[in-house]
């Protein structure tokens, strides 16, 4: 069984910043894309910032050149800084990781976090 476990969020002025972590636990044996999505209250969810296992990130045009997504393969982690923080980044933000769970079966996994909180104040 796969686990992610979300941490970092809460509560921000305008201007500031902060920093999510997401760790995956279990029988995983390598992880393609990690990525933080977010949905704001009455929207969509929609996709942040992706990172896949050689490095290539993409960024939603919204946050680029505030947020930067990182991961260790090492320790199934992925990380999002947040800077500049704007009340428009308000809302739940979630990993997801697409994952291999056995060796030589290239079926993909698709596993969410169960979301943190981000709210940031004008």
């Amino acid at each position: 069984q796969v686990q992610l476990v979300e941490s970092g969020g809460g509560l921000v002025q305008a201007g500031g910043s902060l920093r999510l972590s997401c760790v995956a636990s279990g029988s995983i044996f390598s992880i393609n894309a990690m990525g933080w999505y977010r949905q704001a209250p009455g929207k969509r969810r929609e996709l942040v910032a992706i990172i896949l296992s050689g490095g290539t990130t993409n960024y939603a045009d919204s946050v680029k050149g505030r947020f930067t997504i990182s991961r260790d393969n090492a320790k199934n982690t992925v990380t999002l800084q947040m800077n500049s923080l704007k009340p428009e980044d308000t809302g739940v933000y979630y990993c997801k990781i697409d994952a291999v769970l056995r060796a030589g079966i290239s079926m993909i996994h698709e596993y969410w976090g169960q979301g943190t909180q981000v709210t940031v104040s004008s």
